[in-house]
């Protein structure tokens, strides 16, 4: 069921019983209403009859030869007057004898004829007057009063009900709006959606579909950055095996020995590449990566220098083990070891290279420093983007990606990496992660 069915019948259920509530209250109250008018009405006429009596001699009652008649009788109405010896003095109807001469002081009801009567009687100068209306008669105005009344009720109603439907049509025209602007776009249309005159219930939904709409897109970016760089990384290393196999088919001896190895060496790099270019997609991913786990950084040294296929030319100094970083073990370690093989990879083999952690100012920073081939006058931050090298790095089996994974990590939990040239060449690597809050 719809929205607008659903709101249309609960309100419209809503008004019809209460209206239903109402009327029948008004009309119970106008019943009882009608009611005691009429009956003041019978007690009025008696208090009148009696009055014009006692103007009358008592005189003249003693002269009158049996009941007199002044009415038809198929009048709703009736009075008598009899005296308290019971003889009748006047009476409007003939046919209602039976009836008046048997009704008790005050209000009684009887039936003549099929026809029920309302009676009030009461004594008053030696006579009991009695005065009667018909109570078909008063069922009959009762009806017409209640129908005078109802027709408002009805026509309030149906107009309550119109604007029921109205509000809820014109309430609800900003949800067909959103639904029209949907069915508008394109499958890559991801462009923010705006609406004018937008109901403030309406805006936090909107709100929360454009941020929708912008996960998406920077999936879709992602997915597109990374096709575009596996399909631009793969291309020459996947010829180069290509390439080597071929050589090592059409020859045979050292030389087709040589070129399997270089194969194989090839394939390495194009694996690493591989692991370096997923890694990199998974922490640019909007996925949780568990941004709410705490490391010990002596976690992060074991588990970075346990990976590092040269982790004895490291050299450790300054290393506050008891340090604890607000980042997952796996990620901190991957960011840690790539700093340490880029290092490793650009130094020469009989250089050491230096690592210290520190806390500082809420952050713990790594620090690597080599002797690498970086010149010293050479802005080192041009290394920081995916695939981006300086000379030497392809014959070294650099892919352009270690220190761009280390840049993602640090952005990704809050942090930063600074690259400095080193007087006498060199780098100094500064990974800042945050530390963990304590307590």
């Amino acid at each position: 069921m719809s929205l607008r069915r659903r709101l249309l019948i609960t309100l419209g259920a809503s008004l019809c019983l209460l209206w239903l509530l109402a009327s029948a209250w008004l009309l119970f109250d106008l019943n009882r209403s009608v009611r005691d008018t009429l009956d003041q009405r019978l007690v009025a006429s008696a208090h009148m009859v009696a009055g014009l009596l006692s103007q009358v001699p008592r005189q003249t009652w003693q002269h009158t030869i049996g009941p007199q008649l002044s009415s038809p009788p198929g009048a709703g109405v009736a009075c008598q007057i009899r005296s308290m010896r019971g003889d009748v003095l006047l009476r409007t109807r003939g046919d209602l004898g039976s009836v008046l001469n048997r009704a008790p002081p005050g209000f009684s009801e009887r039936t003549s004829a099929g026809k029920r009567w309302r009676l009030y009687t009461e004594f008053d100068n030696g006579l009991m007057i009695t005065v009667a209306d018909r109570l078909d008669e008063r069922r009959h105005l009762q009806w017409g009063i209640v129908l005078a009344a109802a027709l408002p009720f009805v026509l309030a109603l149906l107009g309550s009900l119109v604007a029921a439907w109205w509000s809820i049509s014109r309430g609800l025209a900003p949800l067909d709006r959103l639904r029209a602007e949907l069915a508008r776009r394109d499958p890559d249309t991801l462009s923010p959606i705006v609406l004018d005159r937008t109901p403030a219930e309406l805006r936090p939904a909107i709100a929360t579909l454009n941020g929708l709409l912008a996960r998406i897109a920077r999936a879709l970016a992602r997915e597109q950055r990374f096709t575009s760089d596996a399909a631009h990384e793969l291309r020459t290393p996947l010829t180069a095996i290509k390439t080597h196999v071929q050589l090592a088919a059409r020859t045979d001896g050292e030389r087709s020995r040589q070129a399997l190895r270089d194969a194989e060496a090839g394939i390495a790099r194009l694996q690493r590449t591989l692991e370096q270019l997923l890694l990199l997609a998974r922490i640019e991913g909007d996925g949780a990566l568990g941004s709410q786990e705490c490391t010990i950084v002596s976690e992060v040294v074991a588990a970075a220098l346990a990976d590092l296929s040269h982790s004895e030319r490291v050299r450790s100094c300054r290393i506050d083990r008891s340090a604890v970083i607000a980042a997952p073990l796996a990620l901190a370690a991957a960011a840690l070891r790539n700093l340490l093989e880029n290092a490793c990879r650009h130094s020469p083999a009989d250089e050491p290279i230096t690592l210290a952690v520190t806390p500082r100012a809420g952050d713990v920073v790594f620090t690597v420093c080599d002797r690498g081939d970086w010149p010293a006058g050479a802005d080192p931050q041009t290394l920081i983007p995916r695939f981006a090298r300086h000379a030497g790095a392809h014959a070294r089996g650099g892919s352009g990606l270690g220190l761009a994974i280390v840049a993602a990590v640090a952005e990704r939990f809050g942090g930063r990496l600074v690259l400095q040239a080193r007087a006498g060449g060199g780098l100094q690597s500064a990974l800042y992660l945050p530390a963990a809050a304590s307590g």
